[in-house]
């Protein structure tokens, strides 16, 4: 959740006019929106579509705040309600199963590849962050929500229900459900989780490439080599291999887009 809290007063300058209250709005909550959207959708761009959908519902949307929770848990609910109802994006394909997903990741490995001048590292974190967030692909939209929610972004029970708009125990039953299932899988899969799994993100390279799943010249995720040592690092939890993604910002030409289209 956001470090400064949006003030109910703030909320009623915006919904009274006040453009500067509502790009301090805007602009507070868009970071965890986008967060949350990149998680859910896999792909950056749609993510970024995602977000911008998201928040012209909380500018246009200001009338419906009631002051009975936080002004973020209001926003977050409604960016949860929007990316757990939107229409299917590119990444959600309803065939991608673990079983599916375990079987693509066992085929290839060591493949050679033309890295066509892009350092290893990068190519190997492009690869980690691409494939962990295909694992999350293979939940429903439901679970993946509660995994992202609980496990990487590290909500309470609490938190994560209000935005939800389900009991905590509800939530904490969906949570621990999703949790077994990622950790099942990667335990039996992923190296960064278990080293005696054959399958390691640099290994994977030259399939993903050869796949068209990573372009060296137009990486999605990967923003800087040393975010991650991949040889190095030794993970307990799948969770903290997710919390272990670099996180990228929301272009501040996004929010701009927004406050000109509700202007």
């Amino acid at each position: 959740m956001p470090a400064v809290e949006i003030s109910p007063s703030l909320v009623a300058a915006a919904f009274g006019g006040d453009q500067r209250a509502l790009e301090q709005i805007l602009r507070t909550v868009a970071d965890d929106v986008h967060r949350l959207a990149r998680r859910m959708l896999w792909h950056p761009q749609d993510a970024e579509d995602a977000t911008q959908e998201i928040l012209v519902k909380v500018a246009t949307r200001l009338s419906t705040f009631r002051g009975d929770a936080r002004v973020t848990t209001w926003a977050h609910r409604i960016a949860v309600n929007h990316l757990l109802t939107t229409r299917r994006r590119r990444a959600e394909d309803p065939a991608l199963t673990f079983a599916a997903f375990g079987e693509d990741l066992a085929r290839d490995l060591d493949a050679e590849y033309d890295a066509r001048g892009v350092d290893d590292d990068l190519l190997a974190q492009e690869v980690m962050v691409g494939c962990t967030q295909g694992m999350l692909l293979c939940l429903d939209r439901e679970h993946r929500m509660a995994y992202i929610l609980g496990d990487v972004l590290g909500l309470t029970s609490d938190e994560a229900a209000a935005i939800c708009d389900i009991t905590p125990a509800a939530f904490r039953k969906r949570l621990q459900r999703a949790r077994e299932r990622i950790q099942h899988f990667m335990e039996g899969h992923c190296g960064l989780l278990d080293h005696a799994n054959p399958c390691r993100c640099r290994s994977r390279v030259g399939a993903a490439i050869g796949h068209g799943r990573v372009d060296p010249e137009n990486l999605l995720f990967a923003r800087r080599v040393d975010a991650l040592n991949l040889d190095m690092q030794r993970f307990t939890d799948a969770g903290a291999i997710f919390r272990s993604h670099p996180e990228l910002r929301t272009p501040p030409a996004l929010v701009d887009a927004v406050l000109r289209a509700v202007s």
